[in-house]
């Protein structure tokens, strides 16, 4: 039965209520917009004064029900407070994207990937149903049966086409342990082969694969975290203190597939990259042992290190500090993009030979089943890698220059990039990879006086 009372019931209703109210309030001819504390999105935008959506009270679990294995989720509730509420149960969304404050309703109408996602996807394919608030402002019921056109095109629109106030999701069994294996590889290819076996199979050297992704910190050192469930008790590791996870995963052996081990709680395996933010902590010099002894581990985390960010973007701080040394402003290369697995090898070279950036993260993925999403068309039955690459590099001749090289390579190597940063793409271009005729229709159809903005207005021209 579901654990829910009514209490939390009620105060969902209550939480709708709030936002259609400052809905309603939003004068007809400003664009509405959400009024929320965080966001994990890296593309600046212009500023803007109006008062926005009120989704405090949309910030909750207002269900879990263990035997059917569901949940029913505000759209504003964190992973952080979701994965709280479904582990007691022995219970875990399908795909935990690796942020702490990410949202349920922001990893749905944008994308989420992790771990699990070359047996599970997409955080948007586990969900049953969402109640979203749509530029009519009315809050209509999107399934694969009742509006589905609204249901095929919200993943991926990041907010264009309305915003979901409930979701109904899948959640799978986990026990309490992952056992993880570090397996280090001399060369790209190799890595590569060994993925792509594990994502077809689902096993690695006769087990079980529950989870899978990896690092390259250079082309002669790469590493696959290979992760299983256990119920088994046992020592654990715990990198919330002065140890760094993806430090761990480092290792000498002049042989292909030499493995290391470890061993993780399934909660602090779930939030292994939050504490440093997969590494990028280490611009904040959190990651030197000096300044981590007295950095206090509850401000360890991926929303603490965006606010800093956020400083930065605002007042100029880091191109302050470079043109004081007398060195060019620098331009942020922050991204997450996917191609073909067997494209993958050919990228990484690409960009290890023109971009200064490591180490990049591999993460891959493959739709659950035969459902198309318009807006971020992968195709089903196929693997693809996830591949981010999050830091800066000298400013080129023209503004984006090397996000524009890799948007190209990407293009020609057959995939796609998420739309959370900055993207330089032509009207032309942006139409044939993320929506077209498709997302222009059911914009009409559920936003008919363009009360949010248009998603190439929102993803291109930062407005």
């Amino acid at each position: 039965m579901p654990v829910a009372s009514n209490d939390a019931r009620a105060a969902h209703a209550d939480g709708v209520q709030r936002l259609l109210t400052s809905y309603r309030a939003i004068p007809p001819d400003a664009t509405v917009r959400l009024a929320k504390p965080t966001s994990n999105l890296f593309r600046a935008r212009a500023k803007n004064s109006a008062k926005g959506l009120d989704t405090s009270g949309l910030t909750h679990v207002i269900a879990v029900d263990p035997d059917a294995g569901t949940a029913d989720v505000a759209g504003m509730c964190t992973y952080e407070d979701l994965v709280a509420a479904t582990l007691p149960h022995g219970l875990s969304p399908l795909v935990v994207p690796q942020l702490k404050t990410i949202t349920l309703g922001g990893a749905v109408t944008g994308l989420g990937i992790e771990s699990a996602s070359f047996r599970n996807g997409l955080p948007h394919e586990s969900v049953l149903e969402m109640d979203i608030l749509t530029g009519t402002g009315d809050v209509v019921r999107a399934s694969p049966d009742e509006n589905p056109d609204l249901f095929r095109a919200f993943p991926n629109s990041y907010g264009t086409l309305g915003y979901s106030v409930r979701l109904t999701i899948e959640l799978e069994p986990v026990q309490p342990y992952v056992r993880l294996r570090h397996v280090r590889f001399h060369s790209l290819s190799g890595l590569l082969d060994a993925m792509e076996r594990i994502a077809e199979t689902g096993g690695w050297n006769g087990e079980t694969v529950d989870y899978l992704d990896g690092v390259v910190f250079s082309a002669g050192e790469s590493y696959l975290c290979v992760g299983q469930r256990s119920a088994t008790p046992g020592p654990v590791s715990d990198y919330t203190g002065q140890d760094i996870f993806y430090r761990s995963i480092q290792h000498d052996s002049p042989d292909d597939g030499a493995e290391k081990h470890d061993r993780l709680t399934t909660h602090d395996y779930l939030w292994r990259w939050d504490t440093d933010w997969f590494w990028c902590s280490r611009a904040f010099g959190a990651q030197n042992p000096r300044i981590r002894r007295w950095w206090p581990r509850r401000y360890r985390r991926s929303s603490v290190y965006w606010k800093l960010i956020g400083y930065d973007q605002r007042y100029g701080i880091a191109d302050r500090i470079e043109k004081r040394h007398g060195r060019p402003p620098r331009e942020r290369v922050v991204q997450d993009i996917e191609v073909p697995i067997e494209r993958t090898v050919e990228f990484l070279q690409w960009f290890l030979d023109n971009v200064p950036i490591e180490p990049i993260w591999l993460c891959p993925l493959r739709l659950r089943g035969d459902r198309d999403w318009p807006l971020y068309p992968i195709r089903p039955h196929r693997t693809y890698v996830n591949v981010g690459f999050w830091s800066s590099v000298p400013v080129g001749p023209e503004e984006g220059h090397t996000n524009k090289l890799i948007e190209r390579r990407v293009s020609e190597l057959e995939g796609h990039k998420s739309l959370y940063s900055d993207a330089f793409y032509s009207p032309e271009e942006f139409d044939s990879l993320y929506g077209g005729e498709i997302y222009k229709t059911v914009k009409k159809t559920y936003d008919p006086d363009s009360r949010f903005l248009d998603l190439y207005a929102k993803a291109v021209r930062r407005q």
